[in-house]
């Protein structure tokens, strides 16, 4: 059993997915900062300052707190502004992953148009030479 779970985790497909699952946590930080440091302040300086991120609505008369951390201590509460910021992030993510998918395709489009043109036999490029010189006289 160890050496068959051994032929797995070598296999090509687990260590791509391993790698990729890595890239993907990288990428998903630098969304996340993008979203967060970049996109959401525009967003705030072009709505007036809003600061997304501390939007919520309390589900009980005990939440009095004006920002989204103290509210959670004091009680339930609906974190739409949070949520809003994670869905930008998700769209940002599938925008782009949609980016280089698009990219990809475009570039093995490429590679199955073009293809090389095979080397011709001797046969055939004697052939050539006689069709030529007919047409020359």
């Amino acid at each position: 059993m160890l050496e068959e779970f051994k032929k797995f985790a070598l296999k090509g497909n687990v260590v791509d997915l391993a790698v990729g699952v890595i890239i993907g946590a990288a990428f998903g930080g630098i969304v996340t900062s993008m979203v967060g440091d970049l996109i959401m302040p525009i967003i705030g300086a072009i709505t007036g300052g809003l600061d997304f991120s501390n939007y919520f609505t309390g589900l009980s008369k005990s939440v009095t707190a004006t920002n989204l951390v103290d509210a959670k201590k004091q009680g339930a509460v609906l974190a739409w502004g949070n949520f809003l910021t994670l869905t930008l992030n998700f769209l940002i993510v599938a925008f782009v992953l949609f980016l280089v998918i698009r990219l990809m395709n475009r570039l093995k489009a490429k590679q199955e148009a073009a293809p090389e043109p095979a080397a011709m036999s001797k046969d055939q490029q004697l052939l050539t030479e006689i069709r030529d010189l007919l047409k020359s006289k």
